[in-house]
């Protein structure tokens, strides 16, 4: 049967039970897949950039690739926290900067990903301007750092809530219920300028480029099929990503104020297990955003098949080596047994 406990257990006022066994055993789960996903993808994607001209994409990509790496380096503690049942042994500080980078990299990629498909935007529909100022604009550093700073000002008030319970011995993704009010609406403020104002940038973006391209019988062949992939990529990563984790966030919340009121039903158990398969899917970002490697590069896809290629002609080369050396040594043995026989007679 699964585990049941009171929900948001420490106050006394709230007591509509949950399942937290589905947090602790799905989330560890998760994570352990998208930590492998993550560090090899983003690894091998930021080495690739290392190794090719610097563009105006490969900036944005590559300040992307590196909030991954800080996200993806914080899930080994959320397993060990999540396996031992919410049991955390690494301090406040950590507490606090783990699920700190969580939001840092949630609003990282949103920012990032909305840089890319504005000037992949401009590259198609606008595509002198884009060869002027707005080109300088999207090469610049500064964009960047603009990004990065504009994300800590939408984390930093977050790491002002308490992340543990009074005990210090769990480490809360959200805040404890004494605050919850000023948490609510804080979560209100930085959804609608961190996701809903990004997700209606793109959108619209996305929507006037899928008309140039079906227009425009001339454009490069390959820069039509990059393109179509970047958007459908990036509005897979908001539609399964970020857009369910949001809504339920949020009405996680509201449910949580609706306990303090005395309102316990099914509809707030299944909106606590709901946020949680949101919370996961939302960490899966750190592995799908390796994709835009493929997605914005001329020739990712042509040296990965080339690493392929290597990779395959050096495993054949070694199965090849030890067939021989095996059949070789058959031979020696059967040579030898046939002596030994031969002798014996």
């Amino acid at each position: 049967m699964a585990a049941q406990a009171p929900l948001w257990g420490n106050s006394s006022s709230a007591l509509c039970p949950i399942n937290v066994a589905f947090a602790h055993h799905f989330l560890p789960g998760v994570y352990l897949v998208v930590i492998p996903l993550g560090l090899v993808g983003n690894v091998l994607g930021l080495w690739h950039l290392r190794a090719t001209p610097r563009g105006p994409l490969s900036l944005l990509v590559g300040n992307l690739g590196l909030a991954d790496l800080l996200y993806v380096g914080t899930l080994p503690f959320l397993v060990g926290y999540y396996l031992r049942g919410r049991a955390w042994s690494f301090g406040r500080a950590w507490c606090r900067l783990t699920r700190g980078l969580f939001h840092l990299n949630l609003y990282a990629s949103i920012g990032f990903l909305t840089c890319i498909s504005l000037h992949r935007y401009l590259g198609i529909v606008h595509p002198l301007r884009a060869r002027g100022r707005c080109q300088e604009l999207f090469s610049s550093a500064w964009l960047s750092a603009a990004v990065w700073g504009w994300v800590v000002v939408q984390v930093a008030p977050d790491l002002a809530f308490s992340k543990m319970n009074p005990a210090g011995t769990q480490c809360h993704d959200t805040t404890e219920q004494d605050r919850l009010d000023s948490y609510l609406a804080y979560t209100a403020a930085v959804t609608a300028t961190g996701f809903v104002v990004p997700f209606l940038i793109i959108v619209g973006c996305y929507c006037h480029v899928v008309v140039v391209l079906c227009r425009n019988d001339t454009m490069d062949p390959g820069l039509r099929r990059r393109s179509i992939r970047l958007v459908v990529l990036v509005m897979v990563l908001f539609s399964v990503c970020f857009l369910p984790y949001h809504v339920f966030r949020n009405l996680n919340l509201l449910s949580r104020r609706w306990q303090l009121q005395g309102s316990c039903t099914q509809a707030s158990r299944d909106i606590y297990v709901s946020y949680q398969v949101t919370r996961g899917l939302a960490s899966f970002n750190s592995a799908l955003n390796p994709l835009l490697y493929v997605m914005t590069s001329k020739d990712c896809t042509s040296r990965m098949r080339t690493i392929y290629r290597r990779a395959k002609k050096s495993l054949e080369s070694v199965f090849t080596r030890e067939n021989s050396r095996q059949t070789l040594e058959t031979r020696t043995s059967n040579i030898s047994g046939e002596q030994e026989a031969s002798d014996e007679l």
